[in-house]
């Protein structure tokens, strides 16, 4: 299935939610409004938003305050991706120059500020402690995560629990929470809401997990980035950690030195190793295992139309190719 076969069930609420994005980005500052419309506009898979309308819809929610929230786990993801791209000195995203690459890295930093803070100004007026709290904790645990992986970079010696870690953190708290959120519109009870956090943390990994892996096997005309970005930023994901505890010594050195030293230049080799070892397939069978979670966390569910996208959404993340 398709990401829109999957989202013409919420059509109509994503285009909603799309009217809340440009109506709450106006700032009467002109820079502020040019780049965050630029990276708003860039296209993305709004997986985030469409996890709170999914989540709200199993529940039977049929308001509109989940397209305001949509729009806010939307802002706190558009934040976290031009503070990355600073961090990482990103060129391209989604095909298209990064944001600190058009406006600069001090630009890309002050209106992912703006989007926080336009986030917990929303965040404010759904006026509910649980919401509040849902989504504070979800953004200071993802700054957790970008701490931790800044650590881990250049660190060969990164085993697969701190690597899950990071991407629990950075990646699958913000899933976590959108699913959650939906629950809580739906007045889930504490036993159903924690159903759908689980399964938001698990599809999140799992997303993450393939990400990982298309920085070695996608071509770049579908992921819209440098392959091997990753190893030139000295970040040893999954693929290069099995390469280490799996392949040969020749390539485990390869890959460490690579990490410790970061560039571009060892890329080739690191790349042959990778498939050599079997990391790949290492990767995604963690990525599907991960899927299978999330979905068994929502076996508890009613049936409908809602739930049966939520189901097919772990399906999607670990077979898309972008």
């Amino acid at each position: 299935m398709t990401l829109e076969q999957l989202y013409a069930l919420i059509g109509p609420d994503m285009n909603a939610v799309d009217s809340v994005i440009r109506q709450r980005l106006h700032s009467e500052v002109v820079l502020v409004r040019q780049v965050a419309e630029y990276i708003i506009s860039g296209g993305g898979k709004r997986l985030r938003p469409a996890l709170v309308i999914l989540a709200a819809g199993a529940m039977g929610y049929r308001g509109q305050r989940h397209h305001e929230l949509a729009a806010v786990v939307e802002f706190i993801h558009t934040a976290t991706l031009l503070h990355d791209d600073v961090v990482d000195e990103s060129a391209l995203r989604r095909g298209r120059d990064t944001a600190n690459a058009i406006f600069g890295n001090a630009a890309s930093v002050l209106v992912g500020d703006f989007l926080y803070s336009r986030a917990f100004q929303m965040m404010v007026e759904a006026d509910d402690m649980s919401i509040m709290r849902v989504l504070s904790d979800a953004t200071n645990v993802i700054a957790e995560g970008e701490v931790l992986q800044l650590m881990n970079c250049h660190d060969a010696d990164v085993d697969e629990v701190r690597y899950l870690q990071v991407i629990r953190y950075k990646t699958a708290k913000l899933f976590e929470a959108a699913a959650q959120l939906g629950a809580i519109l739906g007045h889930a009870d504490d036993q159903l809401e924690q159903a759908f956090s689980t399964y938001g943390m698990h599809l999140g990994t799992a997303f993450q997990l393939v990400d990982d892996v298309l920085d070695y096997s996608g071509l770049e005309g579908d992921t819209g980035k440098h392959l091997g970005d990753d190893l030139a930023e000295g970040k040893p994901t999954l693929p290069l950690i099995y390469v280490m505890r799996h392949g040969t010594s020749a390539q485990a050195s390869c890959v460490r030195r690579a990490i410790e030293e970061g560039g571009r230049d060892d890329f080739p080799a690191v790349l042959e190793a990778i498939h050599a070892s079997g990391a790949l397939a290492y990767a995604r069978a963690q990525a599907v295992k991960e899927a299978m979670l999330a979905r068994a966390a929502i076996a508890p569910l009613r049936d409908s139309n809602y739930k049966e996208a939520l189901l097919q959404l772990p399906l999607f993340a670990v077979e898309r190719n972008h």
